[in-house]
């Protein structure tokens, strides 16, 4: 055996190797777009750059390292946010630099309680992050879940004001972490149910966090029926609520294969509401997966065209194009014999002003 295949490794070069190495438990949680759990195969490869990461958002990849030794109830949690490069790759650079500087406070010692000079370091970190209120209740609702821990104080509250003893008025008292908890644990205690019978009675105060909170959960087809009634529904309004629509829409984003769920994003493209900012915005933000499709893209992108903005037009492609799963039908788009001479200015605007940029 050679003497350097028999030398130990001795350097930590990412961040999957620092948290096996710190002797402690970890998952990895996406921040990108929703809240999702990462497998520890997949964070490797995109920490690799073996694979683009799939969720960008401005051209930045947002992480959850939640860890903690087996004796601990209470995990960690880093919030990381890395930079991509043009083809969607986590930048090594900055990469290295974060781990640098976590190695530098802390060495391998991931919990221990750091002295105020080591706090300053962590704090100092340029690639930390503070996510949005929804996002962090909705994770701190999907850890505890996912951990087989008791729900925060308020889950009970939020329990029994969906079964409608409270009076669907009295929402004033439900807090977001409760609603959050709930929508985390919609598949337990029949929660489902609950919602099933709510769902017409309640007002936007609830049914937007709970929509926003929904967004990162698979649940039943009753619900999911109940939830496309609903947007179904509201579609036939001689006034539509806009923002209800894209909340219901928003609810049912992660079912973006469901056939029932491709109609009625289909039938949203095509109603006289389509050219609502928020509710398009949705589509691209929340409910990118029902884009996936030549189709339909060419529709949404013919709306966003002639209602929007140049510039918002160029906002909508551009993050389209970053993410991965899409980009390849935004490129078909590009090519589509079937485009309006109004989208094709449109796309054409976003080159000019590329290449007047050089």
């Amino acid at each position: 055996m050679s003497e350097q295949s028999s030398t130990k490794k001795d350097t930590i070069d990412t961040i999957s190797e620092l948290l096996q190495l710190s002797g402690c438990q970890y998952r990895i949680y996406d921040l990108g777009r929703k809240v999702s759990k990462m497998s520890k195969q997949d964070f490797e490869k995109v920490e690799h750059a073996m694979q683009p990461y799939p969720f960008p958002i401005q051209g930045h990849a947002m992480f959850a390292l939640v860890f903690w030794q087996k004796a601990q109830t209470t995990p960690y949690i880093w919030f990381v946010k890395l930079p991509l490069d043009e083809r969607g790759l986590l930048n090594q650079g900055s990469r290295n630099h974060y781990l640098a500087i976590i190695l530098d406070a802390l060495g391998k010692d991931l919990t221990q309680d750091p002295s105020e000079k080591q706090e300053e370091l962590l704090q100092a970190n340029p690639y930390n992050f503070t996510p949005s209120q929804y996002k962090l209740a909705s994770l701190n609702a999907v850890v505890k879940r996912d951990l087989k821990q008791s729900a925060s104080q308020y889950y009970e509250h939020c329990q029994l004001y969906m079964s409608g003893k409270l009076g669907f008025a009295e929402w004033q008292g439900v807090a977001i972490q409760g609603i959050c908890d709930f929508a985390a644990r919609i598949n337990d205690n029949n929660n489902s149910q609950l919602l099933i019978n709510a769902l017409e009675k309640l007002p936007s105060e609830v049914i937007t966090p709970l929509c926003s909170a929904l967004e990162n959960q698979q649940f039943d087809i009753h619900l999911l029926q109940a939830f496309i009634e609903q947007a179904s529904n509201e579609l036939d309004r001689s006034e539509v609520n806009v923002q209800r629509l894209a909340d219901l829409l928003r609810a049912v984003s992660d079912h973006s294969q469901h056939p029932q769920v491709i109609a009625l994003a289909q039938r949203i493209l095509a109603a006289n509401v389509s050219n609502d900012l928020n509710l398009l915005l949705t589509f691209t933000g929340k409910a990118w997966g029902l884009l996936a499709d030549n189709e339909r893209l060419l529709q949404y992108l013919e709306n966003v065209s002639s209602h929007l903005e140049q510039d918002v037009f160029s906002s909508v492609f551009q993050d389209l194009v970053a993410i991965p799963t899409i980009r390849p039908y935004v490129l078909q788009c590009l090519r589509s014999p079937q485009r309006s001479d109004n989208l094709a200015n449109s796309i054409g605007a976003i080159f000019a002003a590329v290449q007047n940029k050089k």
